[in-house]
């Protein structure tokens, strides 16, 4: 119970901590170059079968890059001697300019 309980303190202060700043242009192309895109979409929305939504308002920090790092599902591992760590941060500022899409109701062609 004691270990549990300092899990998960660390995970929670790990979660507040802010974003390192990275580049949200240069993670656009590195999203794109890497492949992301493939699963998770151009505009990381994700998709139905593939990988899911990423952004907006992404994960913190830490948890991106821990999965990153060692993924738990079908995703490969992207350790550092893949993407750098300073990729990783441009790839989150992407993620982190990612707009909401429009409601549904605010698509005129939609509506038809």
């Amino acid at each position: 119970m004691r270990l549990f309980l300092i899990a998960f303190i660390t995970i929670a202060l790990f979660a507040q901590a802010p974003a390192p700043a990275g580049n949200a242009q240069n993670g656009r192309k590195l999203f794109e170059s890497y492949g992301c895109y493939q699963c998770h979409g151009r505009e990381a929305q994700g998709g139905l079968g593939t990988g899911p939504r990423l952004g907006p308002k992404p994960l913190p920090f830490v948890a991106v890059q821990k999965y990153l790092r060692q993924p738990t599902g079908q995703m490969p591992p992207y350790t550092a001697k893949v993407v750098s760590d300073k990729d990783v941060t441009d790839i989150y500022a992407f993620l982190q300019s990612v707009k909401q899409p429009p409601p549904v109701k605010d698509i005129p062609l939609l509506n038809n």
